[in-house]
């Protein structure tokens, strides 16, 4: 089938100036209710992409998501999980993310990231999760202003996952710098060198920085999940440095953007309803129906791409093999079919949602983390600064992948006692 003889309407959903002020929400449930599967014959400012499919709806993303077999992740000449293809040179290397992987190798890759993430594991860091939180807090101290994203979310997530990897403290503002510059890569202020400098000089620098992690763990391994990486076997054999290295700036970017993104998120969203806000810090246990509330409205990634192996029914809509089709988080967060009054933020509904993915085998392996990392951030950050008010602009990243505010300039407020 020829892109003519797609339903075309003209609309890329693919368009930067659509998403200045986030996701069009207004967009997507246009396109909901009136094209749930909805084509888009290319991508604004990338003239050689072919179209796409976007699914806007929570009947075609979990279908989508679970039939890993009609919808892969890994199909030669189609490996990235945004919109267009990476550059050639990048191909080969992303080839072993897990991320853009199908079974079996994706389970047998799975199964070794889940030994660092087991619910035990987790809940045995609680303690030392909070004080992460407190200590960076503490910082804050004799200030009238702050930036939750610089001064408070992205030390925290840093120094989390930071500790699972083994990374020094020392070294967690490199490795947050380095992450803000990968998944970012298409905002000019997060990567400011443009995409040929990312690809031909920032990436080779990034591998190598990866690669001077794996041999000290070689001589000395310990139990961080470095380590568990450089010394796991799938079928009797180690994985390859360039597996490890793929494994490692997963773990880097997932634990730095995603848990971040939520948090500054969650608060600008009680800032600007302090109805809500209210009612949670008169009854802080609905904090965790924050978080879940905040993954469902503000999910950290905006889409994921799969490729369709045949040709398929789906939605009304017939695709054709080696199409490509988008999966919009926010937007089936927002169907209407799945949630009352889906805009409005509501600290009491506990909805279950799609942030972490919508099942299948890419669902988020770190969700646990994140929800306890998100629970204790916003919960220490209500109880210090209740009357915390947004001073200013508060600008989403240019890249269609994350749902990021890049700043959130906040006045404190006196500090509770």
């Amino acid at each position: 089938m020829s892109s003519t003889d797609r339903p075309d309407d003209g609309l890329t959903v693919a368009d930067m100036d659509l998403w200045r002020q986030g996701p069009p929400h207004a967009l997507f449930a246009e396109l909901r209710s009136t094209c749930p599967v909805h084509w888009s014959p290319g991508i604004a400012g990338m003239p050689d992409e072919p179209g796409f499919w976007s699914l806007t709806r929570a009947e075609e993303l979990e279908r989508v998501s679970r039939d890993w077999k009609t919808f892969s992740s890994h199909v030669d000449g189609a490996v990235d999980i945004t919109f267009g293809d990476l550059p050639p040179e990048l191909q080969e290397l992303a080839k072993l993310d897990m991320i853009n992987l199908d079974p079996p190798k994706h389970d047998r890759l799975k199964a070794l990231f889940l030994e660092g993430f087991t619910q035990t594991r987790i809940e045995a860091q609680e303690a030392w999760i909070r004080e992460v939180v407190t200590s960076v807090l503490d910082r804050l101290d004799g200030q009238e202003t702050a930036d939750l994203v610089a001064d408070v979310s992205k030390p925290v997530v840093s120094r989390v996952i930071h500790g699972y990897l083994g990374i020094p403290e020392e070294d967690d503002a490199k490795w947050a710098a380095y992450m803000g510059r990968y998944i970012g890569r298409d905002d000019p202020d997060l990567n400011p060198g443009g995409l040929e400098q990312w690809a031909n000089e920032f990436i080779p620098t990034l591998i190598e920085e990866c690669l001077a992690l794996i041999e000290p763990r070689r001589e000395n391994p310990t139990d961080d999940l470095i380590s568990i990486l450089v010394h796991a076997e799938i079928g009797g054999e180690r994985l390859t440095d360039d597996d490890i290295v793929m494994g490692i700036l997963l773990l880097f970017a997932a634990g730095n953007d995603s848990t971040m993104a939520t948090y500054v998120s969650a608060m600008k969203a009680l800032t600007d309803h302090p109805d809500q806000r209210q009612k949670v810090l008169d009854d802080m246990s609905l904090v965790p129906s924050v978080v879940e509330e905040a993954l469902r409205m503000f999910p950290a990634f905006s889409l994921m791409r799969r490729t369709a192996t045949r040709d398929v029914e789906l939605g009304g809509q017939q695709i054709k093999e080696n199409d490509k089709v988008v999966l919009w988080y926010p937007a089936a967060n927002r169907d209407e079919t799945r949630y009352e009054d889906p805009d409005r933020f509501d600290v009491t509904r506990n909805p279950e949602h799609f942030a972490f993915g919508a099942g299948g085998r890419h669902f988020c392996l770190g969700n646990a983390l994140a929800r306890l990392e998100l629970r204790l951030m916003v919960e220490e950050t209500l109880k210090r600064y209740p009357q915390m008010e947004i001073t200013g602009e508060a600008p989403f990243a240019e890249v269609f992948f994350i749902n990021q505010l890049k700043t959130l300039p906040v006045r404190l407020g006196p500090r509770a006692s």
